[in-house]
Order: C-alpha cells, then sequence, then structure tokens
C-alpha cells in the first residue's frame, strides 16, 4: 500500500501581503483558533451560546448584575428570564465589556398598554453610556430616532424589524468602543447590528453618550465599562445575554 503524504499547508514563495509579514498562502501563519458555534433560539427556549463565549444571563439567578447602586439586582428572575420590575431601577453588569460581539433577547409584554415610548420600553447601555432602544414598536409608530433598535436620539435603524409583542426578539450586536488619546478623541463608538436577524445598522458611528432631547459630546473614558438594563417602568423581559470579547487589532 501507498504512504499517503500529508497534503501541503502552504508556500514560502509567494508575494508577500501589502502591510503584513505574511506571504500569500503563508504555511507559517497562525490557524484561526476554534470555537464551537452555538444554536438558534426557539420560542420556547434560548438558544447555547458559542463555545468562548461569556454568559451574562443564563435564566437561573442575577448573580452577575447589580443595582445602580451596587446593590443586588432585584428584578424577578423566572422560566428562565428576568423581567424589569418597575420603579427598582436600572442595572448593570458587574462585569465590564469593552470591543464585543453581544446577543440578547427580549420581549414586551403581551397585553399592550400605551403609545409610542410608553409601551414595552427599555434600553440597552453598552459601557453604561450608549442606548440601544427597546421598545415595542409593532403598529406603534414613534420618533424615528427613538424606535426599536435605534441607537436614542441619534441613529433610527435601517428597517422597523419588529416581531408582534409577546413574542422573542433578538439583538446582535458588534460594538467597537471609542478610542481617546488623552483628551482628544481618536476613533468614535462604532456599532453593527442585526434584530430579529435583519441588518439595522452598519458599522455606524456612535456621535457620542445617549441623552434625551440633547446632544452629548464624547468626554474620557475607559476602554471598558458595564451592561445596563433600563427600568422606563414597562415589565420587558430578557434572557440569552452573553458576549464574545473582540481583539480586532490583533
Amino acid at each position: 500500500m501507498t504512504e499517503q503524504r500529508p497534503a501541503p499547508v502552504g508556500y514560502d514563495d509567494t508575494p508577500f501581503i501589502p502591510g503584513s509579514r505574511y506571504r500569500v498562502h503563508d504555511g507559517t501563519r497562525p490557524q484561526p483558533r476554534i470555537v464551537t458555534p452555538g444554536t438558534a433560539s426557539t420560542p420556547e427556549s434560548p438558544g447555547r451560546p458559542p463555545s468562548d463565549a461569556v454568559v451574562l444571563f443564563d435564566g437561573s439567578d442575577l448573580s452577575r448584575w447589580a443595582a445602580r447602586n451596587g446593590q443586588p439586582a432585584t428584578w424577578k428572575v423566572e422560566h428562565g428570564y428576568m423581567e424589569v420590575a418597575p420603579k427598582t431601577g436600572d442595572i448593570m453588569t458587574r462585569e465590564e465589556l469593552g470591543d464585543c460581539q453581544l446577543h440578547l433577547e427580549w420581549m414586551a409584554p403581551a397585553e399592550v398598554k400605551g403609545n409610542s415610548q410608553g409601551r414595552g420600553n427599555s434600553g440597552v447601555f453598552l459601557m453604561n453610556r450608549y442606548e440601544i432602544q427597546v421598545l415595542d414598536c409593532y403598529n406603534n409608530p414613534t420618533y424615528a430616532d427613538g424606535t426599536t433598535a435605534a441607537v436614542y436620539g441619534e441613529h433610527p435603524p435601517l428597517v422597523n424589524a419588529c416581531r408582534p409583542p409577546g413574542e422573542w426578539q433578538t439583538y446582535d450586536i458588534v460594538w467597537l468602543a471609542p478610542r481617546f488619546e488623552g483628551e482628544r478623541l481618536v476613533s468614535p463608538a462604532y456599532i453593527t447590528m442585526l434584530h430579529n436577524g435583519v441588518l439595522v445598522h452598519h458599522h455606524r458611528d456612535v456621535l457620542g453618550p445617549t441623552g434625551h432631547r440633547n446632544v452629548i459630546p464624547y468626554t474620557p473614558h475607559p476602554s471598558k465599562g458595564p451592561l445596563r438594563l433600563q427600568d422606563h417602568g414597562n415589565p420587558v423581559r430578557f434572557r440569552n445575554i452573553w458576549y464574545r470579547p473582540l481583539d480586532v487589532e490583533e
């Protein structure tokens, strides 16, 4: 029997890639690390995160979360989800996130009450400063930069991809934190985002921290910050929250 020789992995006689120390098809270039993909969620149950994800909420408890004063979070946890406990205040992760891929799922109350900003309102604050709107905008018009999946007060989503209230919705976010050198802004934050699998922001520049009826300029801050979920007085539910830190300058 003829012995099988291993196939060549690459080449050492090709030109160098511009700006790189590696050649085209370089056999010595490091292989990407292996990540086991997750699974898709269903209406009945959340999916499984990728193997390298940091799970912030798995449906069992709020041990990774705190109130804004540092005390334990008091939102309700049952049946695999957390629910905003109105008038108890926002909650935030004890862990701090910078550049990341973030996944979360949320549900507006099935019983429709209110309109415009008063229906199924909450928010996802990246680095405790930059809000992605959570709102029931299924047949519920409001101002465009405050609709579901908007970068609140700045950028409307490309489309309205809302499911009806009482159904689980997904946010998948790629977040690049702003860069500062001393007091100078070198690069703003950027967001790419899918709402229910539909692209709603593509490498969109974030203009500054979130305000209400105003514009707030950037001021220097740390490269990481907590993820905050908003208590806006509506019993919005969340489940299956995880993130993957990104080293985009690798």
